[in-house]
């Protein structure tokens, strides 16, 4: 039996599988704004997902893993800090895994992600997940956390997805651009904050709905629903 690990690895390959469907569409000058590694934990880099890309740059925070990777156009970013003035509107593409949870100044960081970008970022942020280090791990946001963001600093989202896999974290995968016109034909227009799976607890099947585990009170609420319809069925005949 092949049983994956749906703390961590679920959601990351999830979200590995969204980015592949729309890396080779862009061109240009990409940079993965990263914490640590490019790796995709899958036996990748994601520098391999953009195939059509002109130059690819990765950020790391720790000064003294500079260099750590061996790439080409590596360089050193504090998210919590100012912009520096070469990399304002440097990049077509911004892209961000499962960093901006670990920034305490999290509105600093979103900003600069945005101000490094020309036109598009693509962002990896988990929903739900259980506090996975021990050096800073601060934050959550939902869907339409993510979208009021984007509008904030200018952008539009296009497009966002969840995993929704019962009993397993959830990451959510965004889109957002400023040159929309560009994108809209090229990019499934679709902004989801319902899962596509009936949660059995009868109550709304947001983003993650299916994720927390509500067995004895679905297990309940099935029985009584259960025990109405045969009572109905009783009274009708």
């Amino acid at each position: 039996m092949n049983l994956v690990d749906r703390k961590f690895r679920l959601p990351r390959i999830w979200s590995n599988n969204e980015l592949k469907k729309i890396a080779h569409i862009f061109d240009g000058d990409i940079v993965n704004v990263s914490g640590w590694q490019d790796k995709d934990k899958e036996g990748d880099v994601y520098k391999n997902y953009f195939t059509n890309k002109s130059s690819y740059t990765i950020t790391n925070y720790k000064t003294e893993a500079f260099g750590f990777q061996g790439m080409e156009g590596e360089i050193y970013l504090d998210l919590e800090k100012e912009l520096p003035n070469e990399l304002v509107g440097k990049f077509d593409v911004v892209y961000n895994h499962t960093t901006l949870e670990h920034v305490f100044e999290i509105e600093k960081a979103f900003d600069n992600l945005c101000l490094m970008s020309k036109d598009v970022v693509i962002l990896v942020t988990p929903f739900l997940q259980q506090m996975h280090t021990d050096y800073g791990d601060y934050w959550r946001m939902t869907p339409l956390a993510i979208e009021r963001l984007f509008i904030k600093k200018g952008f539009k989202l296009i497009h966002l997805s969840f995993n929704d896999e019962p009993r397993s974290s959830v990451y959510i995968f965004s889109v957002a651009c400023k040159k929309i016109e560009k994108w809209q034909d090229k990019i499934p227009n679709y902004k989801k904050i319902l899962s596509n799976k009936k949660a059995y607890d009868g109550f709304k099947n947001f983003a993650g709905s299916n994720a927390l585990p509500n067995v004895a009170y679905s297990a309940k609420s099935i029985y009584f629903a259960l025990i109405s319809k045969i009572k109905n069925q009783l009274i009708n005949k």
